[in-house]
C-alpha cells in the first residue's frame, strides 16, 4: 500500500505542534517537576537552573519541531514508497 507522503507529513507536523504546545504548557505550569522528569528520562544529575518558557522560545520550538518532523515523515514516506515492489502497490 502506497503512502500519501504530503498528507503523512502534514499529519505528523500537526501532531508535533500539539505535543510541543502541551509540553510547553506543562513546563510553564510546573517547571521544577518537568525538569526533574526530563533529568530522570535522560539520566542527568540533578541541580542547575530551573526551566522556563518564553514566547520566543515557544514559537521557535514550535516551528522547528513541527516543520522538522513533518519533513522527516514526508521523506520517510517517500523512501517507503520507493521501496515498494510493483506487487505491493
Amino acid at each position: 500500500m502506497k503512502l500519501e507522503a504530503s498528507r503523512l507529513g502534514l499529519a505528523i507536523g500537526a501532531g508535533s505542534a500539539i505535543l510541543w504546545t502541551l509540553c510547553s504548557i506543562l513546563v510553564a505550569v510546573a517547571p521544577e517537576p518537568s525538569l526533574g522528569m526530563t533529568r530522570s528520562l535522560f539520566h542527568v544529575a540533578s541541580g542547575g537552573p530551573v526551566w522556563g518558557v518564553t514566547w520566543g522560545g515557544f514559537i521557535v520550538g514550535l516551528l522547528v519541531w513541527s516543520v522538522g518532523s513533518g519533513l522527516f515523515a514526508w521523506v520517510c514516506a517517500g523512501l517507503y514508497n520507493r521501496m515498494l515492489t510493483t506487487r505491493d502497490r
